[in-house]
């Protein structure tokens, strides 16, 4: 009889133990959820005074209506002079626009290049439309055909003439040849 009671209790507890309920129910929608509208195959395009200084493509956009804020995936950035001329590119695999400020982030295995062969990889690349800079607040590597850079955060002018290393790690700098 003792041995069939504790069968009997060894069958309860086996079969509440394989009874799990799992994770409980989400509460609340992951964020691309919540977005107000989803684009697909997005250009933007943002001039100043008239003059196309900015050119944005995104694979897919998510827009949050009260924040004013776009989430975007598959991201690639143009930037143009005052005078209209492509002066850099930047591509990324995420990015965030805020439409009320014009500032832009690029995530995730971000590069930029410039016609005349200036190349900066980093994690994190950041533009601020008030100033604009261009900054990064991770290791970024930076090549020209004169110089090269490596360092922890970096700041720049949007074609990237001009690239300041925050916390340089590893730099060169050659003299150009004189032109004829």
């Amino acid at each position: 009889m003792r041995a069939r009671v504790m069968l009997i209790v060894a069958v309860i507890v086996t079969v509440a133990w394989g009874c799990d309920e799992g994770a409980p129910p989400p509460t609340s929608a992951a964020l691309r959820d919540t977005a107000d509208q989803v684009l697909y195959g997005v250009t933007y395009l943002i001039t100043i005074e008239g003059i196309k200084r900015i050119r944005l493509f995104s694979d897919t956009v998510y827009f949050y209506q009260p924040t004013q804020i776009a989430d975007l995936v598959g991201v690639r950035v143009e930037f143009f002079s005052a005078l209209g001329a492509l002066s850099s590119t930047v591509t990324a695999e995420e990015g965030r626009y805020e439409w009320r400020t014009g500032s832009m982030e690029a995530r995730s295995n971000v590069v930029a290049t410039t016609p005349d062969d200036r190349r900066l990889t980093t994690e994190i690349l950041r533009y601020d439309r008030t100033q604009e800079r261009i900054s990064g607040p991770s290791a970024f590597v930076f090549d020209s055909p004169d110089r090269h850079l490596e360092g922890d955060g970096f700041t720049a002018d949007p074609d990237f003439r001009q690239v300041e290393a925050l916390r340089p790690r590893q730099g060169r700098i050659t003299e150009r040849p004189e032109r004829r």
